[in-house]
């Protein structure tokens, strides 16, 4: 084999290994709903796990990326351990689908037009064309997605056609006959083998793939090839340790863990029972010497991975009990707010599944913001320290996680690609910045209480009652800003922008009260400043909920999107009736009971 037959392979193993990561892309991007949807259902049952985990890789076509994704998910707490254990089982099947696909090398048509449509050297070219023509000449989005599924596709197997071509010489090598002789001669250097250039190569599917294509010498007994699918089997969890141990949860490391004993386990029983049936010729001696081709390798390759399944599926309580024992919990954390630690860059390998966590997170912290300012209103009636600190850590979290997700949100950016979930992270980045204003006022809150509470001051009994209801009235606009947002309401949505225009007049008329009972000298100066200044944040925290409002609509309608001051313009001009409804209501809820004071 001389150096440009060598470059030839590797070329095609280049393209073969971008073929696949281009049709993975394409097939995440376009079912990424529908993955979200199967990873949300995975229940405690163990075989619902195991076919969501086969599901899922033959998607996305990678077992390691579906590992990945299912860490990430753990630390999201959208997964328990449990479950991801029989995901990793499931995963190690899916992967296979790839084998089976390449396996229509062996198409052998007789004439018939439909198969030879199938046989890669016509269907490589075909998706080709297919897929440049969705990418160039149609302008939807979602044209571009399904042409990469095409695309990647007509690539991998363009690399698997020149990787074949590159080996055919090899078939009257003398020097690759010795060196199958010496795989066929011993099965453990066959595992060692494709262990380590799946570790090199970091895909069991391209190593796979190369055995397939290296089958078309007719050079390759069944005999000399099962160790080394094994061994592939095997160099494909090194990978996942490795991803799994970099900045991970311990139950994330566990799972790695898993996979590995998984894997090895399976692996050295099925070497036992094919040594045993190879040394006694069961099957046949024909059956272990006889040429294998690419349908061969891809059937042992399934079967393997299937029987080893469901083996260990009865034991995967005690593989987590294993993977306990190997990594040990540390002493346990009294982490505050674990909600706001889901975000995990390693979920951007489904940005459906991503885009959905970080809507969690962000409702989260919009719950803790709001109960927060809340607990701030609360201070200005009754001091109380201990409160105090209490928000003060709440203002912590939620200062760390605007931080948190905005390198998080802005990673995301770069792999989304749905037209949807675009809309949805822009919503994200600017809802959170007021979420965390929100959590601002709070503090802001704080301050002002312990300023009144220094200077020995108090509010007039006619001020309290005036804060009572005002602040009534922005926790109440606050708590169906963060209900409207979680459960993406959009009936509930319309309602916050009169709401807040009707605390922006409750702010008005208490202004002129408080002016009126300082002139009057009915309440102290400082008191009196204190109550402004309590005014000013209160109607800021409920400008907040607006603007969280206006997002939210301007998501899904281009026209408020493109010119949100014209839309609240018009509102506000009162030509809207469900608008004025509903400003009316909030107007005899809250005006009248200012008025009824005093």
């Amino acid at each position: 084999m001389d150096i440009f037959a060598i470059i030839k392979l590797l070329g095609g193993l280049a393209m073969f290994l971008y073929g696949i990561e281009i049709m993975g892309d394409g097939l995440k991007n376009s079912s990424g709903a529908a993955l979200k949807k199967v990873l949300e259902k995975v229940t405690g049952n163990v075989l619902v796990g195991v076919l969501t985990g086969t599901l899922v890789t033959a998607v996305i076509q990678s077992s390691t990326a579906t590992i990945v994704l299912t860490v990430a998910l753990i630390g999201a707490g959208v997964l328990s351990l449990q479950q991801a254990v029989s995901i990793v089982l499931g995963a190690n099947i899916g992967t296979t689908i790839t084998a089976q696909i390449i396996r229509l090398m062996d198409i052998d048509s007789n004439g018939n037009m439909i198969l030879e449509f199938c046989k890669p050297e016509n269907l490589a070219p075909i998706a080709l064309v297919v897929g440049i023509i969705l990418i160039m000449f149609v302008k939807r989005k979602s044209a571009k997605t399904v042409g990469d599924i095409f695309i990647g596709f007509g690539i991998l197997f363009s690399g698997l056609l020149n990787m074949t071509a590159a080996v055919n010489p090899l078939s009257d090598s003398p020097e690759f006959a010795a060196i199958l002789a010496r795989f066929a001669g011993n099965p453990l250097l066959g595992i060692l083998s494709g262990l380590v250039l799946t570790v090199v190569v970091q895909s069991s599917s391209a190593m796979v793939g190369m055995l397939q294509a290296l089958s078309s010498t007719g050079a390759m007994t069944f005999a000399m090839v099962y160790p080394v699918i094994m061994g592939i089997n095997l160099g494909t969890c090194v990978t996942t340790a490795m991803v799994c141990s970099i900045g991970s949860s311990k139950d994330a490391k566990r799972t790695g863990v898993v996979h590995i004993a998984f894997n090895t386990i399976g692996t050295v029983l099925f070497m036992i029972v094919m040594t045993i049936l190879q040394k006694n010729c069961l099957f046949g001696d024909s059956f272990w010497t006889k040429a294998v081709d690419s349908g061969g390798i891809a059937n042992f390759q399934t079967i393997f991975n299937v029987i080893t399944a469901i083996a260990l599926l009865p034991f995967t309580n005690q593989l987590v009990k294993l993977s306990k024992v190997i990594v040990k919990e540390d002493k346990p954390e009294d982490l505050p707010h674990p909600e706001l630690h889901t975000l995990d860059p390693k979920l951007y390998i489904s940005p459906a599944v991503a885009v959905s966590e970080a809507t969690k997170a962000v409702s989260a912290m919009g719950a803790i913001a709001k109960d927060n300012f809340a607990r701030g209103c609360e201070q200005l009636f009754k001091y109380d320290a201990g409160t105090v600190k209490k928000i003060d850590q709440d203002e912590d979290c939620l200062d760390t996680f605007a931080d948190t997700s905005d390198h998080f949100l802005i990673g995301l950016s770069k792999a989304v690609e749905s037209e949807q979930e675009d809309r949805q992270l822009d919503m994200l980045m600017q809802v959170v910045p007021n979420f965390e204003r929100v959590g601002d006022y709070a503090t802001n809150l704080v301050e002002l209480s312990q300023q009144l509470s220094a200077d020995g001051g108090s509010f007039s009994d006619m001020a309290k009652q005036e804060l009572r209801i005002i602040c009534g009235a922005v926790n109440e606009i606050l708590s169906m800003t963060v209900d409207a947002f979680s459960r993406d309401d959009k009936q509930l949505v319309r309602k916050i922008e009169p709401f807040e225009e009707v605390i922006d007049d409750m702010v008005m008329i208490l202004r002129d009260r408080h002016t009126k009972r300082l002139k009057a000298r009915a309440c102290s100066v400082n008191s009196g400043l204190v109550f402004m200044e309590t005014l000013t944040y209160l109607e800021r925290a409920s400008d907040q909920c607006s603007s969280i409002a206006v997002m939210m609509m301007s998501r899904d309608n281009e026209t408020i999107l493109q010119n949100h001051y014209e839309y609240l313009r018009e509102l506000h001009a009162g030509n809207d009736q469900e608008y004025l409804a509903e400003k009316e209501c909030r107007r005899k809820q809250y005006i009248d009971a200012l008025k009824n004071i005093g």
